[in-house]
């Protein structure tokens, strides 16, 4: 299959690991999008992903429901989206998309993981085209589909590639065509597993298991932290 397939066998969300650390992350996409959009899933399509996203790992209602009305509260704390570009050891670029309410602690600790296990921080921009913003859909393929003719469908709301596996199929396309991509599929009848914004290395490079082991213990601190969303690589 394709590298869509391999890529979602390695998703951040394996790493993340513990409920504990996961719902809050999520929780945290949520009520941005419900801050960003408003609070009705129907008129806001980002927020109805990031809804669809926290049921695909069986995250409670009652914690979407708070999610969402942390957006609207009083004293909810303004969201920053940031991006921070670092470099590990063993020639592994990293792309790392937090979501914090105090920059200043956020710099700190990614700045502080990075440097603590032999890696550094990179200026913003310097890995602008090292990676390509594709949408990534995970969706349930129906019995009978013909691939083929699926992928004609798609080609006009900006398909790139379409990998199916096992009832599953993975959707790719440009970045700037989530919303005509989600739209198509939703009008054919498909069920929509997952829907992210993923970065993908446009040089992918192969490191030894030993040197993977080094690469892990930084993705591991990294995906610890809760103001850390999504930690993208050029691992292959």
């Amino acid at each position: 299959m394709g590298r869509a397939f391999e890529y979602r066998k390695a998703s951040k969300l394996k790493r993340w690991g513990a409920m504990s650390t996961l719902f809050p992350k999520l929780g945290k996409i949520i009520t941005m999008a419900a801050k960003e959009g408003g609070p009705d899933p129907d008129m806001n399509s980002k927020l109805r992903t990031a809804i669809l996203n926290a049921k695909a790992e069986n995250m409670p209602k009652d914690n979407i429901d708070a999610a969402i009305k942390r957006a609207t509260a009083k004293d909810a704390a303004n969201m920053l989206e940031v991006n921070f570009e670092g470099k590990a050891p063993h020639g592994v670029l990293l792309f790392i998309e937090c979501a914090t309410d105090n920059n200043t602690r956020t710099v700190a600790n990614v700045k502080s993981i990075l440097n603590k296990n032999g890696g550094e921080m990179l200026t913003n921009g310097s890995l602008e085209f090292m990676f390509s913003r594709k949408a990534i859909f995970e969706c349930k393929l129906p019995a009978g589909t013909d691939i083929e003719e699926l992928e004609l469908e798609l080609i006009d709301a900006g398909l790139e590639e379409i990998d199916a596996e096992e009832g599953i199929c993975i959707i790719t396309g440009d970045y700037t065509s989530f919303g005509t991509l989600s739209e198509a599929i939703e009008k054919m009848g498909m069920e929509i597993i997952k829907a992210n914004l993923e970065r993908i290395a446009n040089t992918p490079i192969s490191i030894s298991e030993e040197q993977q082991a080094d690469i892990d213990k930084i993705l591991q601190r990294l995906d610890d932290d809760e103001d850390v969303q999504n930690v993208f690589s050029n691992i292959a």
